[in-house]
């Protein structure tokens, strides 16, 4: 009877969280079928933007992710009314990391030369790049304002701002890129400029939500607005950091790799970022199922009950089987249809075909490590995964991939089969790792 509790109860939290998901990251799903129709060079460029500003968005992420586990802790204790205080707290740390979020984007130039992107793409991504830009701040008040809902466990406020954001980037994307309607033809910096307005209007919903709704009150989130508190400011990033680092080194590995493949010309990055982007909205699932388990097992553990903690964990790597299985199946039985929603280009398409093989093999070991991060954060536990990552995706993925796809010639082929070998690395080290700790908490 309780197995059949923790089913339903983790699929009713984790269903909206995976939709949440899916419509957090379709803007960069639009972004790149829509650049994919204007031309493979803006495509491109779009693709090595991406790989600069979603890996810093990882980090940012990450570190926000401390807040949902201490919410569900004081949520399953009844000190509710102390919530507010800790988001006072981390909004301090969210205007911090908006600004390194927005030095980073600044001195991309730098990155991409250095990196050796081909010059017919740089330009372009940082427009692109200076586009997005503007709409910074407002991301990282919105991602501070949906972990207040998601450790409470409403996500309806997720579900309804990630709606309004995608209503309002296809329409500003289909103006900006392609100048319809008198707007200017801005090609990849439109592109970027729609997901900052976008972003902005995600942020202005989801605070007046949280201000107004009843659900919310009992938080005193404004009650008696406070100063920096160091002590609870280092609590929030002991925990925040490690996290934010193993985020980072994932997303920098698949940002390093599209970084390489632009070595190789405009063609092979347009058709690694569609395979990669698609693979990425695929990615959402397990992510959101993760994000579920953080929360559940956070407030299993703060009500005392270790034994549904780790049930919920063994529930969460189930589900997560599932939908990795039906992800790799449409990659495998629909990879033409794939690539005609990005693209026009003949040889873009057939690049992205071959890669999407690639993509269906390593979606059980990508969804397998996304579960068992969001359980291990709900044991409050980074640093130990944070070394998993480093290892597995730093020193067997990225040079694994450096090695065949450049180095021995076998191409964004190549540079895949690491990325491969550097997910099962990091799956196999995280769920070795639940088990252990779940069985002595």
């Amino acid at each position: 009877m309780q197995l059949r509790s923790e089913i339903v109860r983790t699929a009713q939290l984790a269903a909206p969280l995976v939709l949440g998901q899916l419509l957090a990251f379709s803007i960069s799903f639009v972004d790149t079928m829509m650049a994919g129709r204007f031309d493979a060079l803006t495509l491109a460029a779009v693709a090595v933007g991406s790989a600069v500003w979603q890996s810093m968005l990882l980090f940012v992420i990450g570190v926000m992710m401390a807040v949902p586990p201490f919410v569900s802790h004081l949520d399953g204790a009844n000190h509710r009314g102390k919530v507010g205080g800790l988001i006072q707290q981390a909004s301090y740390i969210a205007l911090a990391l908006a600004l390194l979020y927005l030095l980073v984007l600044g001195n991309a130039e730098l990155l991409l030369v250095t990196v050796g992107v081909e010059p017919s793409i740089v330009p372009l991504a940082l427009g692109y790049l200076d586009g997005i830009s503007w709409g910074i701040p407002a991301l990282c008040g919105f991602l501070l304002l949906r972990m207040l809902s998601e450790g409470l466990a409403i996500t309806r406020p997720i579900l309804y701002f990630g709606v309004l954001g995608l209503a309002v980037n296809i329409p500003a994307n289909y103006l900006l890129i392609f100048g319809h309607f008198g707007a200017p033809r801005l090609g990849a910096s439109g592109c970027g400029y729609a997901s900052s307005i976008a972003q902005w209007f995600q942020f202005l919903g989801i605070l007046g939500y949280v201000l107004r709704h009843r659900s919310f009150r009992s938080t005193q989130l404004l009650r008696g607005w406070s100063a920096p508190d160091w002590p609870s400011i280092r609590t929030l990033l002991a925990l925040g950091l490690p996290i934010g680092g193993s985020i980072f080194v994932e997303g920098s590995l698949f940002s390093a790799a599209a970084l390489l493949m632009a070595k190789l010309g405009p063609t092979v990055a347009a058709a690694h970022q569609v395979a990669i982007n698609f693979s990425g909205l695929m990615f959402m699932l397990p992510l959101g199922i993760g994000m579920a388990l953080t929360v559940r097992i956070g407030n299993a553990l703060g009500r005392g009950d270790p034994a549904a903690a780790r049930l919920v964990g063994l529930i969460g790597f189930a589900m997560v089987l599932c939908t990795q299985i039906t992800s790799a199946t449409v990659m495998l039985l629909f990879p033409e249809l794939v690539a005609a929603l990005y693209s026009d280009d003949g040889q873009v398409r057939d690049t992205v075909v071959s890669l999407l093989f690639l993509a269906a093999i390593f979606q059980l070991p990508d969804g397998v490590q996304a579960a068992g991060a969001g359980a291990l954060r709900g044991l409050k536990d980074s640093r130990i995964p944070m070394l998993f990552t480093i290892v597995a995706y730093w020193l067997v993925g990225l040079p694994l991939g450096y090695l065949l796809g450049l180095q021995l010639g076998y191409g964004a082929e190549g540079m895949w089969g690491g990325l491969i070998a550097g997910l099962t690395v990091a799956a196999t080290l995280m769920i070795l790792r639940f088990l252990r700790l779940s069985n002595a908490v």
